[in-house]
């Protein structure tokens, strides 16, 4: 299982690339647009929606919202929906204390769920096109973004493998632990500060930028683990089968949904 994650990442880690540095922020929005159609459409299905003509018009529906977005980019809007962005995060900090709110197959969690993923999804677009569309190397922030994301993972993997003992969140997630969630720590504001330091910042913001990281780093741990409880309540192992060793979109960016928000947010706090 280890060497299939691994040969897909080898492939996806490239093709990722490319596609945030190559394409205008026009073309990746739109690119990154159908990946998250994707997600929402597996979101659906964690949330408890079998039927697949309501999938369908929930799809349709949010491509549409994707294309409001685009036309509604730039603007005053963007701020602010960055914000509500943050603010599910925090909400959801409550939910994982309170993990079995929302368990049972009702109607009315269902609907729960969906509104949520409606607050997972549609605020990391704009925290994606916004980066991307940053100037001057707003492909390169863009990266860096997902970079850190991505080096916390590792670091979460090997250091909780070498010294994981005390479990972080149990009765969500028995494999992740305490020791995985320093490692990620270390790991995600090393690479933010050599990072920023490559795309010129330099002094206190270099300082201002790692705990930026480290407040990113943090957020992604509490993405990871919503999606782990949205699986532990659908009673899946994965929320799709599209990547070998990998599972689904949802699996492979519940990190970047909670992560992206944050980091776009404090760039434009900062002023970095």
């Amino acid at each position: 299982m280890l060497l299939q994650r691994i040969l897909t990442a080898l492939v996806l880690a490239p093709l990722a690339i490319l596609i945030i540095l190559l394409p205008s922020t026009g073309i990746f929005g739109a690119i990154v647009a159908l990946a998250f159609l994707a997600a929402w459409w597996e979101w659906a299905q964690l949330s408890g929606l079998k039927n697949r003509s309501a999938r369908i018009v929930l799809l349709l529906a949010a491509a549409g919202v994707f294309i409001l977005l685009w036309l509604a980019r730039g603007s005053a809007w963007t701020p602010w929906l960055l914000a509500v962005g943050v603010a599910w995060w925090v909400v959801a900090c409550l939910w994982l204390r309170h993990f079995t709110f929302g368990a049972a197959p009702t109607r009315e969690n269902l609907t729960l769920k969906l509104i949520a993923g409606v607050f997972v999804i549609f605020p990391t677009w704009v925290a994606l096109t916004s980066i991307h569309g940053r100037l001057p190397h707003g492909h390169w922030w863009t990266l860096l973004a997902l970079v850190i994301v991505w080096a916390s993972d590792i670091g979460a993997y090997f250091s909780g493998r070498t010294f994981g003992k005390r479990k972080l969140a149990p009765q969500i997630s028995p494999g992740k632990t305490w020791a995985g969630a320093y490692g990620a720590m270390v790991a995600g504001v090393l690479v933010a500060d050599v990072g920023g330091w490559l795309l010129g910042v330099r002094g206190s913001s270099l300082l201002a930028l790692a705990v930026l990281a480290a407040a990113t780093v943090a957020i992604s741990i509490v993405g990871d683990l919503l999606e782990s409880l949205m699986k532990r309540h659908a009673q899946v192992k994965d929320s799709g089968s599209i990547f070998p060793g990998h599972g689904g979109l949802m699996d492979r960016l519940d990190s970047v949904f909670a992560a992206l928000p944050v980091f776009a947010a404090g760039l434009l706090l900062l002023d970095i």
